[in-house]
C-alpha cells in the first residue's frame, strides 16, 4: 500500500483539514484511502474515519517501535495511505512526523499556512526540506498543501516561487465552514464535528490527486509478528471475552488494541453512560475519554455498581486515563461539582482548567500486575487535564521512568484483580497480550 505523510510547519496550521481535504479528493477520485495518524491522538483518527469510513491506523515509534509501526500500517487497507502527522514535523523527541516518516521511508507533503505570503511560503518549505540533511535525517519533502490560500493571483505567486525540487499539490481556501471546533484535550470529536461535506468537497476540487498518488511510495516489507521477532513464548487465551466500554464518555481507543482482543477471543461492548449492566465477560476495558462531560449521567448510571460489585468479587478491570477516573471513588468538574464513581479505586479525581500532564511516558512494573511483569516496562502516553488525591493506603504497579504519573512518580492504582492507570498504552507494547494472559488464571 503506497502512502504519504501529511506533515505541517507547526501546530494549529491545519493539517488535520488538509488530511481531511485530500483524503476526500482521493475517494473522490475512485481510490480507496486508507487513513492513519503519526502520534498517539485519538481525535483526529475519528474525523478521519467520518470521511474514509475506515479506523485510522496508530503510528507512533515511542509506542509501538520501529517494527510495530511498520507492523501498524500493513494492516491497513487501501490504495493510498494518508498519514497525518502530529506537531510540527520535526517537533517531538520520542515520535516526530519526520521520524515516522523516515522509518516508513514515505514522502512528506508540508502544509504551510499561506494565508500572509507567496515567496515565503516558498522559503519555509526549501528550508524544511534542506533541514533533514542539516540534522542527518533520511526525510523528503516532495511538496506541499496551501493552507488558507485563496485562488487567482495568490495561488500563482505560491505556485512560481517554489523551486522544481518542490511540487504543488493544491490549497485549501480559507473558509469557516473548514474550522472544526475544539475544546480541552483537542479538536472534537469526528462524529460530533464532522465538516460539512460541501465544504470539504470544495476544498477536495483544489487537490492534485494524480500528482499525490504519483508521490505516494511503497514501505519497507511488514516485519515478523512481535512473538516471533522476540522469542516470547507467552501463553494467550483463545477464547477470553473482554467487555469494552464504548460511548460518549469512552471514545479514547486504539483499534490495535481492539483488533488483539479479537485475534486472541471475544469482545462485547457496553454504555456506562447509557445504564448497560457489564456483559458476562472475563474482563473489563475502560478505555479514556470524556468522563468529566458526563460525570451526572455516569453516577445514576447502574453500571457503576455493577462494576465495583464484579471487581470486589475478582473481575479484572483495567482502566485508563477516564477509566481511572470513573474507577475512582468521586469526580469533581471544573464548575465545583462532584460526583461519586465506582469507588474501586482508592482516589478522589479532580478536573482542572489547564492540562495536568502532556508527554510520552515509561513506566516500570515494581511487581506483576494486569499489563506487566515484574520487572517490564511499558510505554505510553498521558494527557489529562484532572489529578488524583490518592489514600494514604493506596497500591501502586509502576514506578515512573517518564511522565508524571499520578502520585509521587508511580502510576497504575491497584485494587482486587483491577489496574487503574492515567497512561494509555499501545497493543505493540505487549500490556494487553498480558493484560489477556492474566484472564487464563
Amino acid at each position: 500500500m503506497r502512502g504519504f505523510v501529511v506533515g505541517g510547519v507547526s501546530s494549529g496550521v491545519g493539517k488535520t483539514v488538509a488530511t481531511l481535504a485530500i483524503a476526500s479528493a482521493l475517494e473522490e477520485a475512485g481510490y480507496d484511502v486508507q487513513p492513519a495518524k503519526a502520534g498517539p491522538d485519538f481525535i483526529d483518527p475519528s474525523h478521519h474515519q467520518a470521511v474514509t469510513d475506515r479506523p485510522s491506523r496508530t503510528l507512533d515509534l515511542w509506542l509501538c517501535g520501529e517494527a510495530g509501526v511498520r507492523r501498524n500500517y500493513a494492516r491497513g487497507a487501501g490504495d493510498v495511505c494518508v498519514v497525518e502527522g502530529v506537531m510540527g514535523l520535526y517537533d517531538g523527541d520520542g515520535s516526530s512526523t519526520a521520524m515516522v516518516a523516515e522509518a516508513l521511508d514515505l514522502p512528506v507533503v508540508l502544509v504551510v499556512d499561506a494565508s500572509a505570503g507567496m515567496e515565503s511560503v516558498a522559503a519555509t518549505a526549501l528550508g524544511f526540506r534542506r533541514y533533514a540533511a542539516e540534522i542527518g535525517r533520511d526525510v523528503d519533502v516532495a511538496g506541499i498543501v496551501a493552507q488558507r490560500a485563496h485562488g487567482g493571483r495568490h495561488e500563482r505567486g505560491i505556485r512560481d516561487a517554489l523551486p522544481e525540487e518542490i511540487a504543488y499539490f493544491g490549497r485549501i481556501p480559507p473558509s469557516s465552514d473548514l474550522e472544526i471546533p475544539d475544546r480541552h484535550l483537542g479538536l472534537h470529536m469526528g462524529e460530533e464535528a464532522a465538516l460539512p461535506s460541501e465544504a470539504l468537497a470544495e476544498a477536495a476540487e483544489t487537490i492534485d490527486v494524480e500528482a499525490l498518488v504519483d508521490v505516494a511510495r511503497d514501505p519497507p516489507a511488514e516485519p515478523e509478528p512481535a512473538d516471533a521477532e522476540t522469542g516470547d513464548q507467552r501463553t494467550h487465551s483463545d477464547d477470553a471475552t473482554v467487555a469494552v466500554a464504548d460511548d460518549a464518555a469512552f471514545c479514547f481507543r486504539y483499534p490495535a488494541t481492539i483488533e488483539r482482543f479479537r485475534d486472541r477471543g471475544d469482545v462485547v461492548s457496553f454504555s456506562p453512560v447509557a445504564g448497560d449492566r457489564v456483559p458476562v465477560c472475563d474482563g473489563v476495558y475502560l478505555p479514556g475519554g470524556y468522563p468529566e462531560l458526563h460525570a451526572e449521567e455516569l453516577a445514576q448510571s447502574p453500571t457503576l455498581s455493577d462494576l465495583a460489585d464484579r471487581a470486589a468479587d475478582g473481575l479484572a478491570v483495567l482502566g485508563e486515563c477516564g477509566g481511572l477516573m470513573v474507577m475512582s471513588e468521586s469526580l469533581t468538574t471544573v464548575d465545583g461539582e462532584t460526583h461519586e464513581m465506582a469507588g474501586i479505586l482508592p482516589a478522589e479525581v479532580t478536573m482542572h482548567e489547564r492540562y495536568q500532564a502532556l508527554d510520552h511516558v515509561e513506566l516500570a512494573a515494581t511487581d506483576g500486575t494486569l499489563t506487566a511483569r515484574a520487572g517490564e516496562r511499558i510505554r505510553g502516553h498521558e494527557f489529562h487535564y484532572s489529578s488524583a488525591d490518592v489514600g494514604s493506603d493506596a497500591r501502586f504497579a509502576f514506578d515512573v521512568v517518564r511522565g508524571d504519573g499520578i502520585a509521587d512518580e508511580r502510576d497504575g492504582l491497584l485494587e482486587y484483580d483491577s489496574l487503574g492507570t492515567y497512561a494509555h498504552v499501545h497493543a505493540e507494547s505487549g500490556a494487553f497480550d498480558r493484560f489477556l494472559e492474566s484472564l487464563d488464571r
